[in-house]
């Protein structure tokens, strides 16, 4: 009698420069273009606004790239500081910095890296906008040890997700104008807004790891401080189109924004963790809304 046996065919091994790129690309959540969309729109709100409509391609491809840039290299230096929270929180225990397998000194030059292709790209505009990016810099750098300290790391999120705003105008205009920092204090309030979402979703691990953030100060009033920022943050857009003169396209669009919002608090209205980060993820329909918005009222008002 004759036995046969099933062999499962071994498979080769990955090339390690392979295995790296893939824990790389898994660092700067590369699988996971949430986090860049959430910078892209309020840059292009911004660029759109201070252009009226018609902003250069040149400008238009280096904060683009920009903000992929620094967006990535913000996901680094946030793994690298929260190496000590992110093995304990159940969504993050499986980071590449968390689990070891990327090193502390690989994810530093990693982000060294980043960060200097998106200041080559900053070194052919303005020389105002190059001064401004040192700001960014700064703000991308330490925002990740805020946790640690404040309660409020999802207001200085804000800070340094909108700093594209103000840039965007600096380096169209050679200025930084009013209505810029209205803007910019708009996306400071929604970010605020949309993080908190976030925070939401690991409360309970960081109240235990002993981090902080607006989800842990609001407590069970978490929903109601949640509709102020929403309030607030569309009182400022409304603000931002009374001072640019925009018309019918925009304000409709700002009212589909407040429908998309009224439906993330439908969805997190019980502050499940599924549910509250949903709720994170359907900001990107709010922010495209608003682009859209901007972008069609320029480009189909009536010309004089």
């Amino acid at each position: 009698m004759t036995y046969e046996r099933d062999y499962a065919p071994i498979s080769p091994p990955v090339p390690r420069w392979r295995e790296r790129l893939t824990q790389y690309w898994l660092l700067i959540r590369g699988d996971r273009p949430i986090g860049w969309l959430l910078l892209l729109w309020p840059t292009w709100w911004g660029l759109w606004l201070a252009a009226e409509g018609r902003p250069p391609w040149w400008p238009l491809l280096v904060f683009s790239a920009g903000v992929w840039l620094t967006r990535s290299a913000g996901c680094v230096i946030n793994d690298y500081a929260d190496r000590w929270l992110d093995p304990q929180v159940e969504r993050t225990k499986a980071r590449p910095l968390a689990t070891g397998a990327v090193s502390g000194r690989e994810a530093l030059l990693l982000f060294a890296a980043l960060m200097l292709v998106a200041f080559a790209l900053v070194l052919t505009l303005n020389r105002l906008t190059i001064y401004m990016s040192l700001v960014g810099v700064l703000l991308a750098a330490s925002y990740p040890y805020l946790k640690r300290y404040t309660y409020l790391p999802q207001v200085y999120l804000g800070l340094a997700f909108g700093w594209g705003i103000p840039m965007a105008f600096a380096a169209l205009r050679g200025e930084v104008p009013p209505i810029a920092w209205v803007l910019y204090a708009a996306n400071i309030l929604w970010a605020t807004a949309y993080d908190t979402w976030y925070a939401m979703v690991d409360r309970d691990d960081d109240l235990r790891a002993g981090a902080k953030s607006t989800a842990i100060l609001f407590g069970e009033m978490d929903l109601v401080a949640q509709g102020v920022l929403y309030a607030l943050f569309f009182a400022a857009l409304a603000l931002v189109g009374q001072r640019a003169g925009l018309g019918v396209y925009y304000w409709s669009a700002l009212g589909l924004a407040a429908v998309l919002v009224a439906y993330e608090f439908v969805i997190a209205r019980y502050r499940e963790r599924d549910a509250c980060f949903r709720a994170f993820l359907h900001n990107h329909w709010v922010g495209a809304t608003v682009f859209a918005g901007i972008a069609l009222d320029y480009a189909l008002r009536a010309k004089p």
